[in-house]
């Protein structure tokens, strides 16, 4: 395998991001990956991070961090995750995952969350392996 290198995320990842999505989706994403980096990038805090292989974008964590709110310290949340499917099954998750905690920890931030769909078992699994587990929270939502 070629080396993998994680770096910080950039504007002009969008499009290979959405490249990602959609190959893992099978539809197009209806996302506007360029506008959420944007708002990321602005962030002074932000941990979004790529994978590439031989200058090509193979992977992406797009996190941000959330100063409080419903009694909670500062704490980060996992939004999205994606390997492009050629390379799943090498670590590519799990180096982007080690980078935003990383990140996290040199930032002085104890609690990572995410939410994942309760049938989505991959998913699961994967985070389970980094060690992620129940939190105290309940997602609810109201549609309109």
């Amino acid at each position: 395998m070629n080396a993998v290198d994680i770096r910080r995320m950039k504007i002009e990842d969008a499009d290979e991001i959405g490249t990602i999505s959609t190959a893992i989706t099978q539809k197009q994403a209806g996302v506007d990956f360029k506008r959420i980096i944007e708002e990321q990038l602005r962030q002074e805090k932000n941990a979004c991070f790529v994978a590439e292989i031989e200058g090509k974008v193979v992977g992406f964590m797009i996190s941000f961090i959330q100063s409080g709110g419903f009694g909670m310290k500062e704490s980060a949340w996992v939004v999205q995750l994606g390997v492009d499917p050629k390379y799943m099954g090498q670590g590519i998750g799990d180096r982007l995952a080690k980078e935003v905690f990383k990140y996290c920890q040199d930032a002085g931030i104890k609690d990572i969350y995410t939410s994942v769909r309760w049938d989505s078992t991959d998913l699961l699994s994967f985070f389970k392996t980094l060690g992620f587990d129940r939190s105290n929270f309940i997602n609810l939502r109201k549609k309109l």
